[in-house]
């Protein structure tokens, strides 16, 4: 069953996130017991800061009633995603990947706001001086990098074959002439 295959690959990456997440969040919650006060882990270039997120990615809020909204939406994109997922041919190990990172990172968001009404907990704060990056966690970390691939995957199955060009093969970027890249 091609499932299963992808699953081989598809379940520990999510497994792993998703524990990742949830361990580093717990220990940033002891460690780190009042919100909002940064310690410098790296100078000032990597802090960690505690902080609850009610909201959305870069504290996107959309008023008292988020919490459910956001959970409504994590639950129809997890759907759109497994959707991908069941359609994923055997072997496409790059998209298998991706799919196990946004969803590994949007389980483990989930969580925190089915756990809490306080939001998501989020605790890198990575900059320098006043210019900082909005602080996140493993989940925004595996969500990010798993939409990026996600959409060069798709961008390159969508894309028509064309000489010479670097593409898609069984889930590796591939010259035409075969080769890995």
């Amino acid at each position: 069953m091609q499932r299963s295959r992808n699953g081989r690959f598809f379940w520990p990456i999510l497994i792993a996130v998703v524990a990742s997440d949830v361990v580093t969040k717990a220990v940033a919650v002891q460690a780190l017991d009042v919100p909002r006060v940064p310690r410098e882990m790296i100078g000032e270039w990597l802090r960690f800061t505690l902080v609850y997120n009610p909201g959305a990615a870069f504290g996107l809020h959309v008023g008292e009633h988020s919490r459910w909204v956001f959970m409504a939406l994590t639950v129809g994109a997890l759907l759109i995603l497994g959707r991908l997922y069941v359609s994923t041919k055997d072997g496409e190990r790059t998209r298998v990947m991706s799919l196990a990172l946004v969803c590994g990172g949007a389980l483990g968001n989930l969580i925190d706001r089915v756990r809490s009404a306080r939001g998501v907990v989020d605790f890198l704060d990575v900059g320098v001086g006043d210019a900082r990056w909005p602080t996140f966690n493993v989940a925004d970390m595996a969500v990010s990098v798993g939409a990026f691939l996600l959409a060069i995957v798709l961008w390159a199955e969508d894309r028509p074959p064309e000489p010479g060009r670097i593409g898609m093969v069984s889930g590796e970027l591939r010259h035409e002439s075969g080769e890995a890249t």
